[in-house]
């Protein structure tokens, strides 16, 4: 088990150097003297077929299944179907047997058998082999007009309808020109000695899967510039396995504790629930989550200890980082201190706002040099979920601070130096205002003198920023958000590097834990600056080949609305974003319904309200579905015996003699309704609907979440 309280899961192709085992404990079972055995080699695991038939689906070895459930007769129908076709096949053998019907049917054993046969032994067994010729005759015959093979499937928790399925697709067979282990598309463009080279890693067990897709970015990333071709296969040639690994020299994480497709892309969550409350053809089905589907972003409600955190949020992130040192994405997760999301090791930066001993700083401008960008930014973490105060006003006041202080120092202002010009201290100003009369700056004199015309009006942000910033300038908050020295200013650095989400265009794995317990306030400020700022940073990239991915484990008072609209945004710019809530009662009410339909994935866990699932039915809309309403009559009879006879049945059955009445209608209802929600989702489960960043819909699916098939 790992640090963290997860089971370790193998990629394919590994396993774990054995040891010798440790003296026994007194009281415990011995320690095994060998690793568990590991999953498939890399080869094996490479030549398994992936197919899909909607987003979603776990697609390696996935068999397709019908659209709509084959048509299932009652066991009890097949019984007595049975019955009869077997007492109509013995009596036709009866009457046969004994003459009854001529002696036609032995007329072919007359016709073949030589007359020098007679009152033979050849005679006897050629008479007994066509008796049962005959008998075989009649039992196919009428085993298949009573339906015997399905019964017999039946009885033995078997089912017909699983004989209707498709065959499963064919295994590559290693060797073939199509084999993958053999990378074919490198040796088709004429590098047979590195086909060979990456062949022979894999054969060898040196190369995981991680090592595999990594490769594979990189000769996708030759195919478009070849001039990269011969750096390619020098890299092959010098390390194998080892080419092109990522800037932190990671191969693989340290733990595992989902199942992963590094060759789809994907993470496994659990199945889909073999019930009616499914569409029969993804009943039993992997269920899984890729960019493509997470390109939609996802919005994740559930009250806390349903697992949002260790069944959705950490297979998430682990998948996106393993991608990452494949070099495919980027991902950022962000969540409290102390949060369950991998240990520090499987990151390239970890950022503890709050923590001294923390090696990373956070930027507070994002790593831009624009001023109104910076503001507006700021604003919306600042004074977003304020009700009643504009942030386009807030994004003006604050440029007038910002673009003349970094006209005068070249650089934005520090925390307490940004609270003193919002608070308007006469000697914060002074200073300013004779840098930028030394420097000539005559167009942010005028800023500046706006700014102080404006403090105090009635409409003024500036009390509420300065309220705000004053979450940040608190002794916990010291050593961060520091924005170092410049032309020999007396600021003093701090001594973390600061991390900027304008690094989103590297394969770069970030965690922030933010300090919820004691800086409550402090922390939804600065993830709502981290979300405003990963919108603007994702939308900004000038390469987008990376999907870039935020994770924030608890939204709760995050949301604002330009930052929804940003959401909205993200899927054209090959990002996503995933967000968890307790309940969307932590979102403002005006928000609700456009962050539902801002996202394309949407997921509710076990245990979520009523007022909850009400917003979840009305984003999931409803369907046609046939409903089967019966009436019961009660039967009044004319006649004296049947009115006896009816009598009789009513003291024996205690029940009237009653005619059923059956109306077959179409009728149009939820999804999954409120109630549903609330009361029908069992521990452990969720339903979850998926959109595809081209489009493909599935529709809600009640969802085990057990991180099996």
């Amino acid at each position: 088990m790992d640090t963290d309280g997860t089971h370790e899961t193998r990629p394919p192709g590994t396993g774990r150097i054995p040891r010798p085992a440790d003296p026994p404990t007194p009281g415990l079972p011995p320690r095994p003297s060998h690793a568990p055995a590991a999953g498939p080699s890399l080869g094996d695991w490479l030549r398994v077929p992936r197919a899909s038939d909607g987003p979603g689906v776990w697609t390696y070895g996935h068999v397709p299944r019908p659209a709509e459930e084959p048509e299932r007769t009652p066991t009890r129908q097949l019984i007595s179907g049975a019955l009869i076709a077997l007492l109509a096949g013995l009596l036709l053998w009866s009457l046969l047997w004994n003459g009854y019907l001529g002696g036609f049917w032995l007329w072919p054993l007359y016709m073949f058998t030589p007359d020098s046969w007679a009152n033979t032994n050849a005679a006897v067994v050629a008479s007994y082999i066509w008796y049962a010729v005959v008998a075989g005759a009649l039992i196919f015959g009428f085993g298949r007009l009573g339906r015997w093979p399905e019964l017999g499937l039946r009885l033995v928790g078997g089912d017909a309808a699983r004989a209707a399925q498709p065959a499963p697709p064919a295994r590559v067979e290693a060797g073939k020109p199509d084999d993958p282990a053999g990378w074919p598309q490198v040796r088709a463009a004429g590098l047979a000695e590195a086909a060979e080279r990456l062949g022979g890693e894999i054969a060898a067990g040196r190369m995981n899967d991680v090592d595999y897709a990594r490769i594979r970015r990189a000769w996708d990333s030759v195919r478009v510039d070849p001039s990269r071709l011969r750096a390619f296969a020098d890299a092959v040639r010098d390390k194998g396995a080892g080419a092109c690994v990522h800037p932190s020299g990671a191969r693989d994480l340290p733990a595992r504790a989902a199942r992963h497709d590094l060759l789809a892309r994907q993470v496994l969550l659990g199945a889909a629930v073999d019930g009616a409350q499914n569409p029969y053809a993804r009943r039993g089905t992997g269920l899984a989550l890729d960019p493509d589907v997470l390109g939609t972003s996802l919005l994740a409600v559930g009250p806390s200890g349903t697992g949002k955190t260790a069944r959705l949020v950490r297979p998430v992130v682990e998948s996106l980082a393993l991608q990452a040192l494949a070099g495919q994405a980027a991902v950022v997760a962000v969540g409290a201190a102390g949060t369950r999301l991998g240990p520090d090791s499987a990151y390239d930066v970890v950022v503890r706002v709050g923590d001294p001993a923390s090696v990373y700083d956070l930027d507070l401008y994002g790593g831009t040099t624009d001023p109104d960008e910076a503001a507006t930014l700021l604003a919306e973490a600042f004074v977003g979920d304020v009700p009643g105060i504009d942030v386009r006003r807030a994004a003006t006041a604050l440029a007038q601070l910002l673009g003349p202080f970094r006209a005068a120092y070249g650089r934005f202002p520090a925390v307490p130096e940004l609270r003193e010009l919002l608070d308007q201290v006469p000697s914060a100003l002074a200073g300013l205002r004779r840098r930028l009369d030394e420097a000539g700056q005559l167009t942010m004199l005028r800023e500046l003198d706006a700014r102080e015309r404006q403090h105090g009006a009635p409409a003024d942000p500036g009390p509420a920023l300065a309220d705000r910033v004053a979450l940040l300038d608190r002794p916990a908050f010291a050593a961060f958000f520091n924005v170092g020295a410049c032309d020999g200013d007396d600021f003093e650095a701090g001594q973390g590097r600061p991390f900027s989400l304008r690094a989103l265009e590297h394969p770069i794995r970030v965690r922030v834990d933010l300090p919820e317990r004691g800086h409550a306030d402090a922390s939804r400020m600065l993830a709502r600056l981290l979300l405003a700022q990963f919108n603007a940073a994702a939308a900004a990239r000038t390469d987008r080949s990376l999907f870039a991915f935020l994770a924030i484990d608890d939204a709760s008072h995050t949301l604002t609305p330009e930052t929804v609209r940003g959401v909205q945004r993200l899927r054209s710019a090959n990002a996503g974003v995933l967000l968890t809530l307790r309940t969307l009662d932590d979102v403002p009410e005006a928000l609700r319904t456009p962050l539902l339909g801002a996202v394309g994935c949407r997921m509710a866990f076990s245990g979520v309200t009523t007022w909850d699932g009400k917003r979840f039915a009305e984003a999931w809309g409803t369907e046609w579905v046939e409903t089967r309403d019966v009436t019961h009559r009660t039967v009044f009879a004319d006649q004296p015996l049947t009115r006896a006879i009816h009598a009789f049945r009513k003291l024996v059955t205690g029940k009237a003699v009653t005619t059923d009445a059956v109306t077959v209608r179409q009728v149009e209802r939820e999804r999954w309704s409120a109630s549903d929600l609330a009361h029908s989702v069992p521990p452990g489960h969720a339903v979850l609907s998926l959109t595809s960043v081209r489009g493909e819909r599935a529709a809600p699916l009640l969802v085990r979440l057990t991180g099996t098939a």
